[in-house]
Order: C-alpha cells, then structure tokens, then sequence
C-alpha cells in the first residue's frame, strides 16, 4: 500500500439568518472554508442556485482543483525533464447537467493550459503534449472524478533569449 495522505478543512456554514432553513428562499448559501494557518475562503452556491456571485461555488473550485493539480504535474514532470518553463497560464472549463429533479454532474472539464517555454534547447509541442499525458495520467484529482478530464494545449510560445 502507498504512502496515506489526509486532508482536513473546517467548512462552517453562515447564512442561517434568524430563520435557517424554514424555507428554500429563507437562508443563505454563505459558508467558509478553513483550513488551519491559511486564511478563509469564501463559499457560496453557484448564483443560479441563490448563491452570492462574490464567493467560489464547489463546482468553481473542483474545476480550478483539476486545473491546479494539472499544472503542478506538469511543472514537476517538466523540470525533470529539462524543459524550462516560464510561464503557464489555464482557462479550464467545466460543463455540469442538472437533470428535471435536481440531481446533477459534471459531465467533462476540458483544461486549456498556454505554456511558454525558454529557448535553451528545442520543445516543440509533441513533447510538451506528452508531458501534458504523462500530467493528467499523475494528476490525483483528475484520477478521483468519474467524468472526463480532457486537455486541449495551445501551441508552445518559445521566449526567445533577450
């Protein structure tokens, strides 16, 4: 068996009000997150379920979560293999369906990473394609959800030296 890892947050809802949930329009959806020594983040349903727009809604954070995850991969296995990069930038977007009784899923998230590299040696993007593989293959979280996890690159920018 593998090295365990456990991960532990605090999530402490706020929008009770002074009536709770008398109703499905009488509370709030306003909740924190709090993981010890880090500050608070901000939670809240996803606006078209009376959420507040100004906080992350779970379904933000999962998609940013694989994002996230994506790019540390893809850093780490880039590093070992010599490839420099300078920049990495990812627009990922995920796609949820609700169905007629409100359950719901995600159905895919397609990450969109734009990767510039340093010209210290030749990258083209059949490499930077394998490391993106070989990310999404290490990636724990894409590895935890039942829906597909696509990555569609854009071409690698090179920064030339100045």
């Amino acid at each position: 068996m593998g090295i365990m890892h456990t991960y532990e947050a605090t999530v402490r809802w706020t929008g009770a009000g002074t009536t709770g949930t008398t109703s499905y329009t009488a509370y709030g959806r306003d909740h924190e997150i709090v993981v010890p020594g880090k500050p608070p983040l901000l939670g809240s349903s996803d606006p078209g379920f009376r959420g507040d727009p100004e906080r992350w809604s779970p379904e933000e954070l999962l998609v940013a979560a694989l994002a996230q995850c994506h790019m540390l991969w893809f850093l780490h296995l880039a590093a070992r293999s010599g490839v420099v990069v300078s920049a990495y930038v990812d627009e990922p977007v995920g796609t949820m369906r609700v169905e007629a009784a409100g359950h719901g899923q995600f159905t895919s998230v397609v990450l969109r990473p734009r990767v510039t590299v340093r010209d210290t040696r030749p990258v083209g993007d059949d490499e930077l394609a394998a490391l993106h593989r070989s990310a999404g293959e290490h990636c724990f979280i894409k590895r935890s959800v039942n829906f597909p996890v696509r990555t569609e690159p854009t071409p690698v920018v090179v920064e030339l030296p100045a």
